[in-house]
């Protein structure tokens, strides 16, 4: 539009010619934002993967002397953890807990991670924003051994205020189908292994920013002498990325299952691999949850079950394993860094035939400094 039109439309009241930029929608933001994440995505890679970014599908060759493969899939987000970061502008570790939330789910059934695809959904892009996401999504990959294939980036203007997004994936991984990890394969007498915890993870976030911020009016920034560090580097902890642990676990022991825990909680999650018949008995007493978890309760005077029904409590993965192979199992852990412990055993129910699932999960005692 030269001046003299834009002139004449001062002075005759008519509307410029609509844009897809006026509406909202900036193209060369966005093709900038692909720029900026195209390392990233080159450095989570897999030999297994055909062409780059680019493309309008991802492309991966299953490759290997699998016998029987069978693909699983596990599709995700991030939840109301991003508050937290949008809050705080701090976007470089959500990625990551994109990534743990989808290969965790995955491992439970034996399979391993091969590829990942995300999408995130913003009110505008910022380049330098979305690249900051995509490089914690790129480095939950390299961690889990997986690709990131490919996705998208979606602006809503109208729909999202500008500097809010959501995230979601879907991981895809493969498995022996004689391999397949099934609540059928637990038995009574097997032993109930914990991995600890990084924190929160990505679950229980409304309730825990409910208490803290709304009705404690904690501050983000400011520093918290139980954490060793702000309230904001606390709740944006990183999800715990358990897959390859997981793998080698399978690896060198007899592991009958896993279970992940997400919301819900522990029982609720561990129930959902215990066959009927069977109830796993887990001792309150064998560990302390962290700091964060009593904090919240304190503040809100949550009730212990509601605590435990939404947060993971500093349990967030179990491995029900062979009585024999307890030992083995802990050394696999301890040697990959993982902190372990005997949770608890599995049983024989007293009403076997019940099929509810909250009494395939029994938790007593009480935790101890808590």
């Amino acid at each position: 539009m030269t001046e003299r039109d834009a002139a004449a439309d001062e002075t005759t009241g008519a509307t410029p010619p609509a844009s897809y930029a006026a509406a909202g929608v900036d193209i060369d933001a966005g093709e900038r934002a692909v720029e900026l994440i195209t390392p990233h995505a080159k450095r989570a890679s897999r030999p297994e993967v055909l062409g780059g970014l680019g493309g309008f599908s991802g492309l991966f060759a299953l490759k290997g002397n699998y016998r029987e493969p069978v693909l699983a899939a596990a599709s995700d987000g991030v939840g109301t953890k991003l508050a937290v970061a949008q809050a705080i502008d701090k976007h470089d570790t959500v990625g990551r807990d994109l990534v743990a939330m989808c290969v965790d789910d995955l491992v439970v059934c034996g399979a391993e991670p091969l590829f990942l695809q995300d999408y995130i959904a913003v009110g505008k892009v910022v380049p330098e924003t979305v690249a900051q996401i995509v490089a914690g999504i790129a480095d939950g990959c390299v961690e889990a051994g997986c690709a990131l294939l490919g996705g998208e980036t979606a602006e809503h203007p109208g729909l999202m205020q500008d500097n809010h997004y959501d995230l979601s994936a879907t991981a895809v991984g493969v498995v022996e189908a004689d391999k397949v990890l099934t609540p059928d394969r637990v038995r009574a007498g097997d032993v109930v292994i914990a991995m600890g915890s990084s924190g929160l993870h990505s679950n229980g976030y409304s309730l825990a920013r409910k208490v803290l911020l709304e009705w404690g009016h904690m501050d983000l920034f400011g520093h918290v002498e139980e954490f060793g560090r702000s309230l904001g580097e606390e709740l944006l902890e990183p999800t715990r990325i358990y897959a390859r642990d997981c793998l080698a676990l399978i690896a060198e022991a007899d592991v009958r299952t896993f279970a992940h825990i997400t919301g819900g909680g522990l029982a609720e999650n561990l129930a959902r691999v215990i066959p009927q018949g069977l109830v796993a008995e887990l001792e309150r007493n064998t560990w302390t949850p962290a700091p964060i978890f009593a904090l919240i309760g304190q503040r809100g005077r949550v009730e212990q079950l509601e605590m435990e029904r939404t947060f993971n409590m500093g349990v967030g993965m179990v491995a029900v394993v062979a009585p024999e192979d307890t030992d083995r199992a802990q050394a696999v852990l301890t040697a990959r860094h993982v902190d372990n412990w005997v949770l608890g055993t599995i049983k024989r129910s007293t009403d076997p035939k019940s099929t509810e699932a909250g009494s395939r999960v029994s938790l007593v005692g009480e935790h101890p400094r808590f």
